[in-house]
């Protein structure tokens, strides 16, 4: 005799159950019809990222500092120091408490770079800056004129106005390298290993969003300590054989800068020993050149200002003469970040 009687089982299984028996466990999200309307979060507060660490950032909001996270439709999006962002949730700053970062207002100007001439893709350094101050040794690391002419090239790309702070002058007499400079309308701030202008530099920085750039081991680091002594940032030495300094500081980070001439910003950023300009417009370049561009202004249209290009005036005032030793130097270094963009 057979265990399983196929006829009489199926016949009673049937009778005493049908369709209308089977429970249908409910799943909210997929009774729920998909949307792309995100919420507006009218709730949200301002505040200023001072700090990226890893996907955590870290934005004042009404003098606490807050640790957040960004929204998932921000994954796409960059989020830099200086950058001004809405944020949710936990805004208390106690430890352990996380905010979310919903927005990011639209940007002022934007501080970038390339890893090299070649590369188009921009490095994004910092967000709403005013200020460049450029931050070079007279010895130790050797000062590099084509670095600075390339800082300026991103300072007038950005729209921000740039400021030049040449250190160790008391190891150093900088007046030769400084005289490459000299048709450029910059302020430029001499410091000493114990002679910083203090005062000069807090009146120049108060009321500003400033951000300092520098070779590793020209004394940057150094320099934010002396406006913010809180600040604390680790410094380091250069090397006695490669004459290159120690990466001390790995991230940026911004400061509140206090003084009697008001208050402002300070970011100081990780040393870099090249600063591609990949990303610029070939057209910008001249804007850090005013000695030049002035003579520019006689150029036909579409001058591309090389060496090669047929009547161009700047290369006419060459010929004749009428630039100075300081303008044939500056001339030279035009000409060489113009050739970087050559295709």
């Amino acid at each position: 005799m057979s265990w399983w009687n196929s006829d009489s089982d199926e016949s009673s299984l049937g009778e005493r159950y049908d369709e209308s028996d089977i429970r249908i466990r409910p799943n909210p999200k997929a009774n729920k019809p998909r949307t792309k309307t995100r919420p507006d979060h009218a709730d949200a507060v301002h505040g200023m990222v001072t700090g990226v660490d890893r996907g955590r950032y870290t934005v004042l909001i009404n003098e606490i500092s807050v640790t957040c996270s960004r929204a998932r439709e921000l994954s796409n999006n960059a989020i830099v120091v200086g950058d001004i962002v809405n944020v949710v949730g936990d805004v208390t700053g106690v430890p352990g408490s996380l905010a979310r970062i919903v927005r990011v207002e639209p940007r002022k100007t934007v501080l970038r770079r390339s890893a090299d001439d070649t590369d188009e893709v921009e490095r994004i350094i910092v967000a709403n800056a005013d200020q460049l101050l450029i931050v070079i040794a007279a010895a130790n690391p050797e000062p590099r004129v084509r670095l600075v002419d390339r800082y300026l090239v991103a300072a007038f790309d950005a729209g921000i106005t740039p400021l030049l702070v040449i250190t160790k002058c008391d190891t150093h007499d900088p007046s030769e390298f400084l005289a490459n400079f000299e048709g450029l309308n910059m302020p430029i701030f001499r410091s000493g290993t114990d002679q910083v202008p203090l005062e000069e530099l807090q009146k120049a920085l108060a009321g500003h969003t400033n951000v300092a750039v520098g070779h590793s081991g020209v004394g940057k680091s150094t320099l934010v300590n002396v406006l913010v002594p809180d600040a604390k940032r680790a410094t380091g030495h250069v090397n006695e054989v490669t004459g290159r300094g120690r990466h001390t500081s790995s991230s940026s980070i911004c400061f509140k800068l206090e003084t009697q001439f008001g208050d402002g910003w300070i970011i100081d950023t990780p040393g870099v020993r090249s600063f591609g300009l990949g990303h610029v417009d070939p057209k910008n370049i001249l804007g850090a050149f005013p000695d030049l561009e002035l003579l520019a202004q006689e150029c036909p249209r579409g001058c591309s200002h090389r060496s090669s290009a047929p009547d161009c005036s700047i290369n006419e005032a060459h010929r004749n003469g009428e630039l100075g030793s300081n303008g044939e130097t500056r001339l030279d270094s035009l000409h060489r970040l113009l050739e970087t963009f050559s295709g």
